[in-house]
C-alpha cells in the first residue's frame, strides 16, 4: 500500500478518514490525495475541495485466442481484483462514512457540511467538504473555468 499525499495541504476531516478507510482495504495498492484549485475560504464559510485517486490490485490470467482465425493460442490479460463499483460498496458499508451522494462509472463524490462556532466567537462559519475518489488513469472532471486556472 503507498499513499502520496504530497500535493495535499492536509485539510478535510472526511479525506482523512477516507484515506484511513481505503488505506485498510484489500485491493487497493495506491492512494494518491491532491487539493482541487476550487477550494476556497470566506469569513462565513470554508470550502475544501479534494481528489483522491485510487489504483487498483491486478492480476495475470491466461486467455485463450485464435490465431489468424484457425492458430490455437493464448495471450496474458491483467485485470483487477476489485473496481469502483467495489469500493463503493466496501465504504457504503462502514458506517463513519456511508454511501456516496453521488456515483457513476467513473467517480465516487462525498460532500459534508459541519457547522463550527469557535469559542471566542459570537457567530461561527460553516465548513463544506467536498472529496471525489477516481481510479487512477482518469482525469478529474473539472469545469472549463477550473480547467483554465
Amino acid at each position: 500500500m503507498e499513499i502520496d499525499t504530497s500535493k495535499w495541504s492536509g485539510e478535510g476531516a472526511f479525506t482523512r478518514a477516507l484515506l484511513d478507510s481505503l488505506a485498510g482495504l484489500p485491493g487497493v495498492v495506491l492512494i494518491k490525495v491532491e487539493d482541487s484549485p476550487s477550494t476556497r475560504s470566506d469569513a462565513d464559510y470554508n470550502f475544501i475541495d479534494n481528489e483522491l485517486f485510487v489504483a487498483f490490485e491486478t492480476r495475470e490470467r491466461q486467455e485463450k485466442v485464435r490465431r489468424l482465425g484457425v492458430l490455437p493460442g493464448s495471450r496474458t490479460v491483467l485485470e483487477r481484483t476489485i473496481g469502483l463499483a467495489d469500493l463503493e460498496s466496501a465504504l457504503s458499508a462502514l458506517q463513519h462514512i456511508g454511501p456516496p451522494d453521488y456515483s457513476d462509472e467513473g467517480m465516487l463524490q462525498y460532500l459534508r457540511t459541519e457547522r463550527i462556532v469557535p469559542p471566542y466567537q459570537t457567530r461561527g462559519y460553516k465548513l463544506v467538504e467536498l472529496v471525489r475518489i477516481y481510479e487512477v488513469g482518469t482525469h478529474p472532471r473539472r469545469s472549463a473555468k477550473n480547467a483554465e486556472a
